[in-house]
């Protein structure tokens, strides 16, 4: 699958890869602003997300497949790579199962452990909302409002919306991607371990990861660290984002 994808500025080859519900333009300012200025950055739209093509099959598996063609298309042999979330579960199969094609990894807030299904309410919110409906995104805010009752989830949601004539439609796939959702928050398994650099950076206001998870993510990458941002929750790129910046700019510099 040929993926939607941005790239900026020259040098180094640098993929970053969105979470769950979130698209290349999460990263617009970051990607431009900061990496970009020592590094050749990619940041893609995964299958069923923004603007890359839809398709019935949503595993790691076959995002990973994606994620080295994509690579493939772009000349990178081997790229660093920065994941979040979702994204961050993807570089961690991704490192495991093809090591070659990753240089260092940051993973942002997330761990290979299994995780409780924590979405159902947004996947059902969404489902049930039928944006073509609605005119005015400020009536969808509304009708979200009654489930979802955290402004800034509603608005990074509804980044998913796309015009439809004069009306709206959902530009993610919604059935696919709750369809593929239990492997989504399943365990990062494998026999290998990969021995690049890794860094795992987490909000210290987040329950993803949490520092006693280091032995865990060690028996998979023996060479990993941990960074903690404090007072940010799991959007810490969003929330911190000049912390974000330095923290992960110094680690990969490192390896140039």
């Amino acid at each position: 699958m040929q993926l939607f994808r941005q790239s900026y500025g020259e040098g180094p080859p640098l993929l970053i890869i969105h979470g769950l519900f979130g698209a290349s333009g999460n990263w617009v300012t970051l990607a431009r602003n900061v990496y970009a200025k020592h590094f050749r950055t990619v940041t893609l739209d995964l299958r069923n997300h923004g603007r890359s093509p839809h398709a019935p099959e949503f595993s790691y598996d076959v995002m990973s497949q994606d994620v080295l063609m994509l690579m493939e298309e772009e000349g990178m042999e081997h790229a660093h790579i920065i994941g979040h979330s979702m994204g961050g579960k993807l570089a961690m199969h991704l490192a495991l199962e093809h090591p070659e094609a990753v240089d260092r990894l940051v993973v942002a807030d997330i761990g290979p452990q299994d995780y409780p299904a924590r979405h159902g309410t947004l996947f059902d919110a969404m489902e049930a909302l039928h944006p073509e409906h609605y005119s005015s995104r400020e009536e969808i805010d509304l009708v979200l409002s009654r489930d979802i009752p955290a402004s800034a989830v509603r608005q990074f949601l509804m980044k998913n919306l796309q015009r439809n004539g004069d009306a709206f439609a959902w530009g993610i796939n919604l059935p696919a991607i709750r369809q593929g959702y239990g492997e989504i928050i399943g365990p990062i398994e494998s026999w290998e371990t990969f021995d690049g650099e890794t860094l795992f950076v987490r909000g210290g206001n987040s329950d993803y990861l949490v520092e006693s998870d280091m032995t865990r993510i060690r028996a998979l990458f023996p060479f990993a660290d941990m960074a903690t941002i404090e007072g940010v929750g799991h959007w810490l790129h969003a929330e911190a984002p000049k912390e974000f910046a330095e923290l992960t700019l110094d680690f990969l510099l490192q390896g140039r």
